[in-house]
């Protein structure tokens, strides 16, 4: 999720900044280009700890639950979501409920250190087109942002809303490589549209190690960009449990609202039976 204005106001959060936005719409045309080659394979390399949606969802009484610690520093500015919450369940195959809400630490050079509850994002993806390991799966999913409180507002951990994203998201591989994309706007009650465009490339490098990167582009219409470039992945520990880890940073260049680092930290249990046993899946 995105903001227009605060520095930890959601579940995934970077700040807006000014970006050279051909060279970016450049390298994510290459990137989507490289989908249409032969295939053999899908995987889902998005999802928490990137920014990117996925389409793949956790199958029918299954729980996905990743619970984090996200930071993003600026020139001044340093916020902590803590935790960040997102709880997702398989409703039938294609079906998922989510839902997302982070508990925010910021603190400002000369203020009082602030802190309080962001905006809540519940959420159904529905996967409509799935063509297997060899294909294309393709998903909506969108979500309601509610509006923060007045005084998370004033402190810029939230903002006004409420409003909804429209998102649409689809998977491929290529060769060994996976690629994910999403695209979708914000449809605001108040405030701006907001427009935002993820890719995440990876590879499974062995049965424990997922390593991937992503390109994300937040626009917002009338204002600024923000795009960030992060390196992450998954690493499974045990049944049930992977862990997430995320490193990036602003591709501004100089900027006072430059994101000079942001970074994820966190664990994904999964469960299934109906919540009643660990996943033996990775």
């Amino acid at each position: 999720m995105m903001t227009d204005g605060g520095a930890t106001a959601d579940t995934n959060v970077v700040m807006t900044i000014p970006v050279a936005r051909a060279k970016v719409r450049a390298a994510g045309l290459c990137l989507v280009a490289a989908t249409f080659a032969a295939a053999t394979r899908v995987r889902a390399d998005a999802g928490p700890p990137f920014l990117t949606n996925d389409p793949n969802t956790p199958g029918n009484g299954n729980w996905e639950i990743n619970v984090a610690a996200m930071q993003t520093a600026l020139p001044g500015i340093t916020s902590w979501q803590l935790p960040q919450l997102d709880v997702n369940y398989g409703l039938g195959e294609r079906i998922q409920l989510t839902g997302e809400i982070p508990y925010v630490v910021q603190r400002t050079s000369g203020q009082p250190q602030s802190s309080g509850w962001g905006n809540a994002n519940p959420g159904i993806k529905w996967r409509f087109l799935d063509q297997g390991q060899s294909g294309w799966t393709v998903s909506t999913f969108p979500m309601y942002q509610t509006g923060g409180s007045a005084a998370a507002q004033h402190q810029g951990i939230a903002v006004q809303g409420p409003r909804v994203l429209l998102p649409l998201e689809a998977a491929h591989t290529v060769g060994s490589l996976n690629v994910d994309v999403e695209i979708g706007s914000y449809i605001p009650v108040h405030g701006e549209h907001e427009h935002i465009a993820g890719l995440v490339v990876g590879e499974q490098l062995n049965s424990r190690l997922e390593l991937d990167a992503e390109l994300y582009n937040d626009h917002i219409r009338g204002g600024s960009d923000v795009t960030t470039l992060g390196v992450g992945g998954r690493y499974h520990l045990h049944r049930g449990f992977n862990l997430l880890f995320m490193a990036g940073r602003g591709l501004g260049g100089a900027s006072p609202a430059q994101i000079e680092f942001m970074g994820y930290l966190g664990i994904q249990i999964l469960l299934s039976d109906y919540g009643r046993r660990l996943s033996e899946v990775p």
